[in-house]
């Protein structure tokens, strides 16, 4: 087929979901103002449960996943953007309910893009991806809501995984004492060398607590939800931040309202799906600044299209430390 490309499509029969590695054709894209050459994506806890099926993710079909892409700009109609500019898309629906970038190339609306950093190639990017960017609207949540170094310790809940791994990076570039809590002990030295101070087990945030608890964190940035956000809130400072953008533990929140109104602590969702250009360029500018390239192929876990599938089984079994970055031309 002239002009065909590859592309992880999801799509849905009587028996259930089917995935498979398709051959289309750009006509067969959805309406854009931008066609983008494909050159990285990556794998997200939301990519793998669209992979996988093990959660409604995917609103229609047939699909093409993939929350994340950079590349290369191939054709626009969209004032900002031009033949040859290097742009990243992180959210805005795609690869749910617009067809994403695991695959080779993507039509979208301009207004969905952010310039690639100069600081960073398109596969590191992509191996930051919505989790890296995530994680940056998370510690500019709390610098911005006024917690500095000196007000003692910040939890990051997750610690392994993405979200969790560009946090610990990103605070302690920014000067902050880091403690991560995650449930693979053998980790440990993976997250110091990251820059945490040190770790907990993540089973001492998912008991049943006081409304109250001893109070330990100036901040957090907590990707479980669930009750490990329960008694993170418990655990913070008067005064504290925490910024929940995850619900790997749980959608939940059986909590008191004690902490908000006898602590001043204060709960910062985060969204990364939806936030305006300003919060996206603000988050890139942070990772751009602060996040060490050395730090990036730590967490780098490369694979090329036929490997999605058994990448996202791994994922969603918490197999897997950092990264999954895709070249979808490999």
């Amino acid at each position: 087929m002239d002009g065909s490309f590859s592309a992880i499509m999801i799509d849905k029969n009587d028996v259930g979901q089917t995935v498979e590695i398709r051959q289309i054709s750009e006509a067969e894209l959805p309406e854009g103002n931008v066609l983008i050459d494909v050159e990285f994506s990556t794998l997200n806890f939301k990519d793998g449960l669209a992979v996988t099926g093990k959660v409604p993710v995917v609103r229609k079909y047939p699909m093409v996943p993939g929350i994340d892409l950079a590349g290369t700009v191939k054709e626009s109609s969209h004032p900002e953007w031009h033949v040859g500019d290097k742009v990243v898309l992180n959210g805005w629906g795609v690869g749910e309910a617009h067809w994403g970038g695991l695959a080779q190339k993507a039509r979208l609306d301009g207004d969905w893009l952010v310039p690639l950093p100069a600081a960073f190639t398109s596969r590191q990017a992509m191996i930051l991806g919505t989790a890296g960017y995530t994680a940056a609207l998370c510690v500019n949540a709390l610098v911005e809501g006024g917690l500095t170094p000196d007000k003692g310790e910040v939890l990051v809940t997750g610690a392994t995984g993405g979200v969790g791994s560009v946090a610990i990076a990103l605070l302690r570039k920014a000067g902050f004492t880091v403690v991560a809590a995650t449930g693979k002990a053998a980790e440990s030295d993976y997250l110091k060398d990251l820059g945490a101070s040190a770790t907990i087990d993540r089973a001492e945030l998912l008991d049943a607590g006081k409304a109250m608890q001893m109070e330990r964190w100036s901040g957090v940035v907590d990707t479980l939800g669930g009750r490990a956000l329960v008694n993170a809130c418990a655990q913070t400072r008067y005064g504290g931040i925490v910024a929940a953008c995850g619900l790997a533990a749980g959608s939940d929140f059986p909590a008191t309202v004690m902490p908000f109104i006898l602590r001043s602590v204060r709960l910062q969702g985060v969204d990364s799906v939806m936030a305006p250009k300003a919060a996206r360029l603000a988050a890139w500018k942070r990772l751009a600044d602060d996040m060490p390239i050395t730090t990036l192929e730590k967490i780098a876990i490369d694979i090329g299209l036929d490997d999605v599938v058994a990448a996202a089984e791994a994922l969603m079994n918490a197999a897997v430390r950092g990264r999954y970055v895709v070249n979808v031309n490999a």
